[in-house]
């Protein structure tokens, strides 16, 4: 049992992975006091099916150069590694199991509560974790439907997404400022997101 333990689980494309994902995770750790934050990047997402993605590869080493010495949060490969659609009662029953328990978090964007109800066996995943809203800067925040519980991230609400980033190398554009350091090398030189 490991009913001290407080694990974030941080779903998504990452595609790529952005300094906004960085400084939500920075708030997940202060506010929800999370020894551990895992990040777990989509294989497929179910509700973004005609959205072609940067390969798993290189979406998994971007995060890995993002996450460079930071000993509280990891890169967890599970839903790559399972492949197809990529659905969260899976991934969050996995972290069930390994953390025996603990106290799970599941973060996910604020825009997503209203479809919450639609997600895969949505009454047993709201069982699973407590969920936690990033909301968008300027963006009202819906209520949690019923059953889930949650709570709503306070701190760095950025204004970046991973589409603007994608827009920007393919117009030719900086992203400097806007990812890592690592991470705009390893774009230019990967030449991803052309």
């Amino acid at each position: 049992m490991n009913p001290e333990l407080k694990i974030g689980i941080y779903g998504g494309s990452f595609d790529p992975v952005h300094l906004g994902h960085l400084l939500v995770a920075q708030a997940a750790m202060e506010e929800l006091g999370l020894d551990k934050l895992f990040f777990v990047p989509t294989a497929q997402s179910p509700f973004k099916a005609e959205n072609e993605m940067a390969p798993a590869g290189a979406r998994l080493q971007l995060l890995r150069l993002a996450l460079a010495g930071k000993t509280d949060c990891e890169v967890d490969e599970q839903e790559i590694k399972r492949g197809g659609v990529s659905y969260t009662v899976d991934t969050l029953r996995d972290y069930v199991k390994k953390f025996p328990g603990a106290e799970l978090f599941y973060l996910i964007g604020a825009d997503n509560l209203p479809n919450l109800k639609a997600w895969r066996e949505a009454d047993g995943l709201a069982r699973l974790a407590e969920f936690v809203a990033i909301p968008r800067p300027g963006a009202a925040v819906a209520e949690f439907p019923k059953p889930f519980r949650g709570r709503i991230l306070k701190g760095f609400p950025i204004g970046i997404s991973s589409s603007q980033i994608r827009a920007r190398v393919k117009a030719g554009l900086p992203i400097e400022n806007l990812v890592p350091t690592a991470v705009a090398e390893a774009v230019r030189n990967g030449q991803l997101y052309l």
